[in-house]
């Protein structure tokens, strides 16, 4: 007979076992529907409330009904019954405080915490008013809050037991290039103010990762109201580096105790076990004065950051005939549109003695390169096309060119360096050109690399060095690389606590039961049991990362209402 709880129900405070047998399945998402559709825009006092008004409607489910008279009674509820109570308690979350939380997810938004070069994170003045700002909810809504060295932002729930589960989410956002953020009609958005349009909430870390912060602080909010007894602590931990160096949760965990279940609100539903490793190949091109006949590429753009694939790459040329140049672009430009896809521009416009050259694709997160174009790999392309066509001077850019060109292509999966590999749950080799710099003393172009299992990291590393090693001997461009791989994660599911995380997702979103892989890695990767859990739908391009990145209302309210359940079951499971 399956273990059961019992549960004296007001308020939410004393829950002590029974054996009482299940008597009902958890509701599905149809009958979520209809109890939203029946109270969505209600103004309840508390849970109880709620679970009166809905005793009370004509179009609620009898085995509904069933479960919020016996908490309203004082019955015992098995475990089926329990967890359809939680489910409950998710649906008036979004209910109560949906809107209060859009709110709270402007305010984070409006918070520029990206990185700024040659400043550490914990002395970024942005990063001191989120952690202020934090501290102001966590009073707010009558949290235990901790500022662990301007690194870790934590909010704690205690319980019973010595159990601890951690959720984790992060507080930074990669940096934006605000001319990218317009829409195709022609509007332009505030990357750092939150803009409803229909059923999209546009905004730097709208989709990663605040709205996993606010989702939450709302969840443990509700909790806390209702004197919700936990079996074992649950507690957020807020990361400021999960975008960067990744430096801040490993700080933490040296000062701090390791949660026994790490859950990551930064990745994709349902729930994901398996992460690719994270690598990249730094090239480095010295500065060289241009050689030959033609125009003089003075300089190019790209990825703000190596794990953000731009929606555009723009190169400025120097030449004495610019309007002519521009010309001779544009026609060249069409030719090899035509030849590489289609399905990118390239535009050339004179101003003065240079020539703007852009290159428009389509951005995405680089580790998902397959949903975007690529405009940096495609820019390089054809700087090396115009080079070897004799239109262009030889310096450090078009040498970055010729190396992006022979060694990485258009293609993302590594066949032209041939280092292509898969695995049949976790996918293939990516690698994706991404990031660019370039100052007075060099110019720095990165190829994002995510890695299945199937190779042993050094040694893929190992053979990517002797093979662009090779190149650079027989050519004769003078580059300097830097290597860096990490290990995929991947675990085995096991334990109630995921299986409930699974039944969870599918159960409201759905979908079908089975656990799933991602390509982007997060603060979990190194912890022990260590999944995803959302907040992004797998069927859907993800938009962090994304000029214009979005988060549907729909959506955010689904996730306030998922994470909501997920919350309270943990935190009352009899056992993990």
């Amino acid at each position: 007979m399956p273990r059961s709880i019992r549960i004296l129900l007001i308020p939410l405070s004393l829950f002590v076992l029974c054996a009482s047998p299940p008597t009902l399945a958890n509701l599905d998402s149809q009958q979520i529907q209809l109890i939203h559709a029946e109270f969505d825009g209600g103004q309840f006092t508390d849970f109880a409330d709620f679970l009166t008004a809905a005793v009370d409607s004509t179009r609620i489910d009898s085995a509904v009904k069933s479960v919020a008279e016996s908490y309203l009674m004082q019955r015992e509820l098995n475990i089926e019954q329990a967890n359809s109570l939680y489910r409950l308690l998710g649906i008036y979350t979004r209910i109560k405080y949906g809107e209060q939380a859009i709110e709270t997810l402007k305010q984070l938004v409006a918070i520029p915490t990206f990185e700024v070069e040659g400043v550490p994170q914990h002395e970024n003045p942005n990063f001191h008013r989120l952690a202020t700002t934090l501290e102001s909810i966590a009073d707010d809504f009558g949290l235990m809050f901790r500022n662990v060295d301007q690194r870790v932002y934590e909010f704690t729930l205690p319980g019973k037991g010595n159990e601890l589960i951690g959720f984790h989410a992060h507080g930074d956002v990669v940096p934006v290039n605000p001319a990218l953020w317009v829409l195709k009609d022609g509007t332009r958005l505030d990357p750092f103010q939150v803009t409803q349009i229909g059923n999209r909430l546009y905004g730097r870390g709208t989709q990663d990762d605040k709205n996993g912060i606010v989702v939450s602080l709302y969840a443990m909010r509700v909790i806390q109201e209702e004197g919700l007894p936990l079996l074992r602590t649950l507690r957020l931990l807020v990361d400021t580096t999960e975008e960067t160096a990744s430096t801040a949760i490993p700080y933490y965990f040296e000062r701090n105790p390791v949660p026994n279940y790490n859950i990551a609100l930064d990745g994709s539903y349902p729930v994901i076990i398996a992460e690719k490793g994270y690598g990249s190949v730094m090239a480095s091109f010295p500065v060289r004065r241009g050689s030959g006949e033609g125009a003089e590429v003075l300089s190019i753009t790209g990825g703000l950051a190596t794990n953000q694939i731009p929606a555009a790459s723009i190169a400025r040329l120097r030449t004495t005939a610019p309007t002519r140049l521009a010309t001779t672009l544009n026609e060249v430009g069409s030719l090899y549109r035509a030849a590489h896809g289609d399905n990118f521009q390239i535009t050339a416009v004179a101003d003065g003695d240079t020539v703007t050259l852009s290159v428009l694709g389509l951005s995405a997160h680089s580790s998902e390169p397959q949903n975007g174009i690529n405009p940096v790999s495609r820019m390089l392309g054809f700087l090396n096309y115009l080079n070897e066509e004799g239109l262009l001077q030889s310096n450090h850019i078009t040498d970055a060119a010729t190396y992006a060109t022979q060694n990485w292509g258009l293609n993302y999966l590594g066949e032209v360096l041939d280092i292509a590999y898969a695995d049949d749950f976790m996918g293939p080799l990516t690698t994706a050109l991404t990031f660019v710099n370039l100052d007075e003393q060099r110019l720095r172009l990165a190829v994002n690399l995510r890695l299945p299992v199937g190779r042993v990291p050094d040694e893929l590393m190992a053979d990517i060095s002797t093979k662009l090693d090779q190149w650079a001997a027989i050519t004769g461009i003078g580059v300097s690389f830097t290597y860096n791989a990490g290990a995929p994660m991947s675990r085995n599911p096991e334990g109630a606590w995921v299986n409930a995380l699974l039944d969870i997702a599918t159960e409201n979103l759905d979908m079908t039961r089975q656990f799933g892989s991602s390509a982007g890695g997060t603060s979990i990767h190194n912890l022990p049991n260590g999944v995803q859990f959302g907040l992004a739908m797998p069927d859907l391009k993800y938009t962090g990362h994304n000029a214009n990145e979005f988060k549907t209302v729909d959506q955010f309210l689904l996730d306030l209402q998922i994470v909501s359940e997920t919350f309270a079951r943990l935190g009352r499971m009899p056992s993990l």
